[in-house]
């Protein structure tokens, strides 16, 4: 099975300004994701799809490929993360004849996720051949639906799901549920191209350990990701 990888590093940023290039653990964010492409063993390529040229040249430093600077209109803040999908692979159909068997989506945002999570999840797709798409998924633990509100405007609350249940039942007691962490999507071919989805009709999850799920938007997540880093050192 042939996998791109697809690393999305845009320049702009509401929450960090110049988030993907951010410094973490004495080293720019962005190489993370870079270093676990770098180690992985079954990522036929891997690249970096960004606009901005300063985010290209640490991507090179780092070691990853930057073949192209991404147009500015899928680089905006409603552009998708689809979007940057398909013009890649576009991109290496059309101008360089190369169709890859599945694409995977791989944020810098999430800079513990290791090398063996790529493998594993490239080996789970080939293992579910009528699967659309290998989708990493975290327990919600402690934030469990069972245990969420609505609010009204004379702020009144209600239970958000309906049925038979106690909200006040402990964590270990309540059913698995779980949310995309973010560190993964493999999609395939078709998925992309067919079903003009990163999911598709029929995704697998990956389960990842909630210890390492963490997704950097703000600079509460940042400041998290550091104390989390300086600990497992």
């Amino acid at each position: 099975m042939e996998v791109l990888g697809i690393i999305p590093a845009r320049g702009g940023s509401k929450g960090i300004k110049r988030k993907n290039i951010s410094s973490l653990g004495g080293k720019p964010l962005i190489q993370y994701t870079i270093d676990a492409c770098l180690k992985s063993k079954y990522l036929s390529n891997f690249i970096v799809s960004t606009d901005d040229e300063e985010i290209a040249i640490i991507s090179r430093k780092c070691g990853a490929d930057v073949p192209f600077i991404r147009p500015k209109e899928i680089s905006g803040d409603n552009s998708s993360s689809f979007s940057v999908v398909k013009h890649a692979a576009e991109y290496f159909n059309k101008k360089c004849e190369v169709k890859y068997d599945a694409y995977m989506l791989l944020q810098p945002t999430t800079p513990f996720r290791e090398a063996s999570l790529i493998d594993d999840s490239i080996i789970k797709l080939k293992e579910n051949p009528s699967a659309t798409a290998v989708i990493s998924i975290v327990n919600v633990e402690g934030n469990h639906p069972y245990r969420m509100y609505t609010l009204n405007d004379k702020e009144h609350i209600k239970s958000l799901m309906d049925g038979n249940y106690n909200p006040m039942e402990p964590r270990q007691n309540l059913p698995d549920i779980y949310i995309r962490s973010g560190d993964i999507y493999l999609t395939t071919f078709h998925t992309i191209f067919e079903q003009h989805s990163l999911i598709g009709v029929s995704p697998v999850g990956i389960r990842i350990d909630p210890k390492k799920a963490i997704n950097i938007d703000t600079q509460i997540d940042l400041e998290l990701a550091k104390v989390i880093l300086k600990r497992d050192k």
